[in-house]
């Protein structure tokens, strides 16, 4: 393949996935797993408006203290929060923006696979095949920490590569620093830290340690530090967060677990990480890399390393992964696009002409396969929450001055309905809110409550302290709230 066929091929990857994408980038933050989405975008927002200290996180529900909130690193919270400051608060300008993050993970993995391979063809293939991807299409348009942790760790493992093979200092120092910080935007991506690793032991048991190999180590892990700094100094303050403990905090039974493992193996993996036109693809993976004895490579023992590592980190997670953080397995992309793009190049390059053929086949369907799985999503008629929320945004927000502290409720995930309202206060969920804690609230400096519980409105011992209604929005109504010192 020449590089104006590349080029082209690699072009149109953008153009594709820009029209794809295109009548969602205006639209507000909805569906599969808008907690997490307005969690984040709640995080730039309050960069943008109270404090720009990367060190700051803030949530909106908080009461009335400052609402620091320290989970992962916010880099990439941070950074849209540096644009807003240019082109002002607009949805657009993160989803624009996460979407350059992920033309940049396509890229990196087009330069993970030359790195490995030295095939330009195999790489076109791979980088094709991930674009299309059903979940990294959705989520490379929507705020989440892990698109960026996910760029830079494909990064940083294609530099390592790159090192590897040339021993340029600058190479193993990038690779380290882009490990780092996709490690710092999402604990999990740490593992990746087990390819330099794997290098450096292999090394030493084969070759034995000397000073080039001690230098050259420092320098693979030196900006790991950054990312143990961060979590050692803010986990202990994660209460209550079943990502730490894992499986050693899980309340499901083995039977539901198994439950799990079949979902994600039967399901999630070859509908929603690798679209069900790369599935053949995969497997053709697996039995060329036996065929072939393609795993006596010495590099393969840095990618099992990585492989192994993953899986553990799933079988950790699994009670928190369930059947829908499909999010949470955005580690295991690399992995399972080197073999995507393995095993669709060996059967483009079979000798049976009908292989290649099918493998062409299967390639151009990847758009269709991957828009028809996902363009349910984005759906305002069914948003994931309550859609009124959606539909009165602008007069919710306008309902009382911005601010204003309020109650609102019901919200399980307590970040959607504040998104939503723009608004800060003190959150309640399944029509869990008490006259003691209204009243507290009060004191505390609520001044009103928006809620869509029709239970709430019938305790006599909460509405007590409503005073007027100010707006009603379908199901979801405003009230100010009494001053208990005029009483």
């Amino acid at each position: 393949m020449n590089n104006t066929i590349r080029n082209i091929i690699l072009l149109s990857i953008v153009l594709i996935s820009v029209l794809m994408h295109f009548e969602h980038f205006s639209k507000d933050l909805m569906s599969i797993h808008v907690w997490r989405q307005t969690q984040t975008q709640s995080t730039t927002i309050n960069f943008y408006e109270e404090d720009m200290n990367i060190f700051n996180p803030r949530r909106n529900d908080r009461g009335d203290t400052e609402g620091i909130f320290r989970m992962e690193f916010p880099l990439m919270q941070w950074i849209v929060a540096c644009l807003y400051k240019v082109f002002g608060n607009h949805i657009i300008i993160t989803r624009i923006f996460m979407f350059l993050i992920g033309l940049l993970s396509i890229l990196g993995l087009y330069k993970l696979l030359d790195a490995l391979f030295h095939n330009t063809v195999l790489s076109v293939i791979g980088a094709w095949a991930f674009n299309f991807s059903p979940s990294f299409y959705y989520y490379t348009i929507n705020p989440l920490p892990d698109n960026l942790a996910l760029c830079c760790s494909i990064w940083g493992l294609a530099l390592f590569f790159i090192w590897y093979q040339n021993k340029e200092s600058k190479y193993l120092l990038l690779s380290s620093l882009l490990l780092s910080i996709g490690a710092l935007c999402k604990l999990p991506f740490i593992i990746y830290y087990i390819v330099p690793l794997s290098y450096f032991l292999y090394t030493a048991v084969k070759n034995g340690i000397n000073f080039r190999m001690i230098y050259q180590s420092i320098g693979a892990f030196i900006f790991s530090l950054l990312p143990i700094a961060w979590y050692l100094a803010v986990i202990p303050n994660w209460d209550g967060n079943m990502i730490v403990k894992g499986m050693f905090n899980s309340n499901e039974s083995v039977i539901q677990i198994l439950d799990f493992f079949q979902h994600n193996l039967i399901s999630t993996l070859p509908e929603l990480l690798l679209n069900y036109g790369s599935v053949l693809f995969f497997l053709a993976g697996f039995y060329f890399l036996f065929k072939e004895k393609s795993y006596r490579n010495p590099k393969f023992i840095l990618l099992l390393s990585l492989s192994i590592m993953c899986l553990i980190y799933y079988f950790f997670e699994a009670n928190a992964i369930a059947k829908i953080h499909d999010y949470y397995l955005f580690p295991f992309y690399p992995l399972l696009f080197i073999l995507v793009a393995y095993g669709a190049f060996k059967l483009y390059s079979f000798k049976i002409r009908f292989f290649k053929y099918v493998t062409i086949f299967l390639l151009l369907i990847l758009p269709l396969t991957c828009y028809f799985r996902m363009h349910v999503r984005w759906n305002p008629d069914s948003p994931g929450f309550n859609k009124d929320l959606l539909v009165y945004k602008t007069e919710l927000r306008e309902a009382v001055p911005k601010d204003a502290l309020v109650i609102a409720g019901n919200d399980l995930s307590h970040f959607i309905f504040f998104y939503y309202i723009d608004k800060k206060g003190w959150a309640f969920d399944s029509d869990m809110l008490t006259s003691e804690k209204v009243k507290s609230s009060i004191e505390k400096g609520a001044k009103y409550i928006y809620t869509d519980s029709e239970v709430i409105l019938n305790q006599i011992d909460i509405v007590k302290y409503f005073d007027k209604l100010i707006f009603e929005g379908g199901t979801i109504k405003v009230f100010s709230l009494k001053d208990l010192n005029s009483r």
